[in-house]
């Protein structure tokens, strides 16, 4: 097995190694996401405001999702630096265990009670009506969701970003291509608008779980074997559950507090923020690829090396990895820049909505410096040294006793114009710097979290 190599000068050509996939895949997410809005802008803006706000629930399953992922990551990558193979698929068992029951939670959820979930985001029946339809389909991507996004997580934690960048091409391509199909019903099919946006992501996603099994079938380390859902050890899973649980409620905290946004912007705002909230998160999405990318890449070179008990050249590394982040989240801001143009052009909003758009897109532009660094910081560099806790108790308490309360305030009581109450919601990651870079300088997250005689009777 191939070591990491010292972080030298060579550490920036191994992130970019791992960096450019991982940014291509996310950049086809959001270009899926991108498609969807594209297409349901002829339908109409009332579609675009549903599925915006029933996508918050995949948005929350999504942060499960990474949450468990990081978690195995964590203990992964670090016994890949070790040389554990044995122990990784553990770890892979254990994760996937947590997400198969947690996708058929959400995917009876959206069968069962799909009108219920909408009114928790607006009043409006029609809103709710059509969002009801896009949860209803999209319920069995939930459930292949569950499996995808661990098994690939894991192979990502060993270096192999390439293969869940080419498996993540191939259903995010077949995605947008079906969403024409149902959105517009092309070819003879059903047009099913909003409805059909989430039967497109179902099916790609159903084609996606194949071709893991293929890639499972065919790898020599690293399989998707129904066989690990039954192995216990007991020293592994509580690792796990120590620093992945912390990690997958960081990421709810997290998403759960993202959604409330969307719940102040629906109920308070008015339509017109609904719908130019749409775009600026689409927009944002893009402006932060390359800031998640760097993190991800990040931590699981840190990981490694961190594996290999190697604890000054980590530190090094992360000095490294801090000032690709501040240089990323430049980049991000002035994307969403320039993109701003065009976006203002192509938005099927009424006069009002685009004067709320241009302001939101200005403010975005420099909220993704803040994301950027306590991404990074949180999600890659304390993660990598085993620290998941420190995350998840500095978004609850930032998230929910700040952010939350005072956008329902600001919104509610308060009645503040529609965007003073974004500009306030949007404060919340510059509250974090001062708590997140102090714990980054202490290097109390610089652990090896391995251990010896695992299988030993």
């Amino acid at each position: 097995m191939t070591q990491i190599q010292s972080p030298s000068p060579s550490l920036y050509r191994q992130i970019a190694k791992l960096t450019v996939p991982i940014v291509l895949q996310n950049l086809l997410s959001a270009a899926v996401n991108s498609a969807d809005v594209v297409m349901l802008n002829f339908v109409g803006p009332e579609h675009i405001s549903a599925v915006s706000l029933a996508a918050q629930y995949a948005s929350v399953l999504f942060m499960v999702f990474y949450g468990l992922g990081t978690g195995a990551t964590m203990l992964c990558a670090q016994y890949y630096g070790k040389g554990d193979t044995r122990a990784i698929e553990v770890v892979e068992g254990i994760a996937l265990r947590f997400s198969m029951a947690i996708s058929f939670a959400f995917a009876a959820a959206a069968l069962a009670i799909p009108r219920l979930m909408m009114r928790a985001f607006t009043p409006n029946p029609q809103l709710i009506e059509i969002g009801a339809q896009y949860l209803r389909n999209i319920s069995v991507a939930y459930l292949c969701w569950g499996v995808i996004e661990v098994y690939l997580a894991v192979l990502r934690s060993i270096g192999r970003v390439a293969v869940s960048t080419a498996l993540n091409t191939v259903a995010f391509l077949l995605n947008i291509l079906l969403n024409a199909v149902f959105i517009f019903g092309l070819f003879g099919a059903p047009k099913l608008g909003a409805a059909g946006v989430a039967l497109a992501t179902s099916i790609s996603r159903g084609v996606e779980l194949i071709l893991v099994l293929i890639v499972s079938a065919r790898s020599k380390n690293i399989k998707l074997k129904p066989s690990l859902l039954f192995v216990r050890n007991r020293l592994l899973f509580r690792d796990f559950l120590r620093m992945a649980i912390p990690a997958m409620a960081n990421d709810i905290v997290w998403g759960l507090a993202f959604s409330m946004y969307s719940v102040i912007i629906g109920q308070f705002l008015g339509d017109d923020m609904v719908a130019a909230n749409s775009f600026a998160s689409l927009v944002r999405n893009f402006g932060t690829i390359l800031c998640f990318g760097v993190a991800s890449a990040g931590g699981i070179l840190l990981g490694q090396i961190i594996g290999e008990n190697r604890m000054e050249q980590a530190a090094v590394a992360a000095k490294k990895l801090m000032r690709l982040t501040v240089l990323s989240g430049a980049i991000g801001g002035a994307i969403i820049l320039a993109a701003m143009p065009l976006v203002l052009r192509f938005a099927n909003l009424t006069d009002t909505g685009k004067g709320y758009l241009r302001v939101m897109l200005l403010i975005n532009s420099y909220y993704v410096m803040g994301a950027a660094v306590n991404t990074t910081l949180i999600a890659g560099v304390f993660r990598a040294g085993g620290d998941s806790r420190f995350g998840f108790i500095c978004d609850s308490i930032v998230m929910w006793c700040y952010a939350v309360p005072l956008g329902f305030i600001a919104a509610a009581a308060l009645k503040l114009p529609p965007l003073w109450v974004y500009f306030l919601l949007c404060t919340d990651e510059f509250v974090k710097w001062p708590a997140v870079i102090r714990h980054y300088i202490s290097r109390k997250w610089l652990k090896n979290i391995t251990r010896e005689g695992l299988f030993e009777q």
